[in-house]
């Protein structure tokens, strides 16, 4: 019988190799006629006349199928594919056996677990059909343990693919967020050279919005302002007197209390045209609507809008308590420079006026603990200056000018240029860093 379309097994090296079969009998004449039988199927067939013979067969190669005889001395069938079964587990494994036998047929099939028996005397047909299923059996089995492997190392391979991926997609996120931050850093110091420029147009001004900026920054996140709130606060800190671009120099250097009606109508329009100035930046939307309501006040008697109470947001009262204590300071709101505590006692007054009571709460709270949080930076002259120190300020020239922005390390270049700009200004510069690094 012709073995058809049944594959050809494949050895370790890649190189195709016949089926191995081993017929197991004691009578020589069977042998032979087995042999005969499946002569032209291209199994490789070996031959045994006991069980024991069998078993060293098998030791030197093992064998795709073992098909025995029952009845055998001193090592019946079922006691011998019983040994197969423990040593070759892998092996296909056939009975022979007369009717007479059919309790050893039973053993044989409980303790040898075989593929099939066959009575005798066979059909020629039958047996060639039944060695064809097993090995078709056998390779199933194989093809399974095959592709399982296949799997298995698949899925390993699949999930290092995955962790390499996840580690890609971190590493990507990274450099993204790290992109990110640079962006809003270089977004945060292009305002505020913007911020720097407005203020050259008045010398009072200089450094104004940066110490209101920041200190309207501290007094949100002591407020419990979201992120993104307080970003807001802040950058509406560096551009609340951008509205004041149009205006007259005469006006810009007079402060408040000396200011004529009409003088004031035109001063009160610069929140307005402050907010109409940044509407178009959609990033800037939000501190736009800040500035436009930094002058209003708590009672209700601000400017433009006249919003009172929690009417104004929260950003807005916010910005009009830090600006006005700076603006006090620098002789804007009055003619007169008030000292840092005078002009926090002023601020304090106006609660719940002028100013939204837990925000005047907020400012006591957040310049009473100024001194602890200065703990944290130092001061150093232009010599004592090293690359890798990281400015704890932003550094200013004396007109406001923003040089470099907080959180920046320096270099060589860098500290040649700082001390190049003071030689050729004459002027001395403040710098601040950060305390471990002095």
């Amino acid at each position: 019988m012709n073995t058809g379309s049944l594959p050809v097994p494949i050895n370790e090296q890649g190189e195709p190799q016949p089926w191995q079969v081993l017929f197991v009998d004691d009578e020589a004449n069977i042998l032979s006629s087995l042999r005969r039988l499946f002569r032209s199927s291209g199994y490789q067939i070996r031959v045994a006349t006991s069980g024991a013979e069998g078993l060293i067969l098998l030791a030197e190669a093992p064998a795709d199928l073992v098909v025995s005889d029952m009845r055998m001395p001193e090592m019946d069938g079922a006691q011998f594919l019983e040994q197969v079964r423990a040593r070759w587990p892998d092996t296909m494994r056939v009975l022979l056996t007369g009717y007479a036998d059919m309790q050893s047929t039973i053993d044989a099939i409980n303790r040898g677990q075989i593929f099939r028996y066959i009575s005798k005397p066979w059909d020629d047909n039958d047996i060639q059909l039944v060695v064809r299923q097993a090995l078709e059996r056998k390779h199933l089995e194989r093809e399974k343990r095959r592709l399982e492997a296949l799997t298995a190392l698949q899925n390993e391979e699949l999930q290092d693919l995955n962790a390499s991926l996840e580690l890609k997609v971190m590493e990507r996120t990274v450099e993204l967020r790290q992109a990110h931050e640079k962006l809003k850093a270089s977004f945060l110091t292009s305002i505020k050279v913007f911020a720097g420029l407005i203020e050259l147009r008045e010398s009072t001004l200089a450094g104004h919005s940066n110490r209101v900026a920041g200190l309207a920054r501290k007094i949100a996140v002591h407020m419990g302002l979201a992120h993104n709130e307080v970003q807001d606060v802040f950058v509406a800190g560096l551009l609340h007197d951008i509205g004041k671009i149009g205006l007259p120099d005469t006006l810009l250097n007079k402060p408040l209390t000396h200011m004529n009606g009409a003088e004031l109508g035109l001063l009160r329009k610069h929140p307005a045209k402050g907010e109409q100035a940044l509407m178009a930046l959609q990033d800037l939307q939000g501190a736009a609507a800040l500035i436009r309501s930094h002058h209003e006040r708590f009672d209700g008697q601000g400017y433009p809008d006249g919003l009172a109470g929690i009417a104004i947001p929260l950003g807005a009262r916010i910005l009009a308590v830090a600006n006005d204590y700076d603006g006090l300071q620098i002789g804007i709101v009055a003619q007169r420079h008030l000292a840092a505590d005078d002009a926090l006692r002023m601020v304090a007054e106006g609660r719940g006026k002028r100013y939204d009571p837990q925000v005047v709460d907020a400012i006591l709270a957040v310049l009473g603990a100024r001194e602890q949080e200065s703990s944290g930076e130092v001061a150093v002259t232009l010599a004592d200056l090293k690359p890798g120190m990281t400015l704890a300020r932003d550094l200013l020239t004396r007109d406001g000018v923003l040089l470099l922005a907080a959180d920046y390390t320096l270099d060589d270049r860098l500290i040649s240029q700082i001390r190049g700009f003071a030689r050729t200004e004459g002027t001395a510069l403040n710098l601040y860093i950060y305390q471990s690094q002095g």
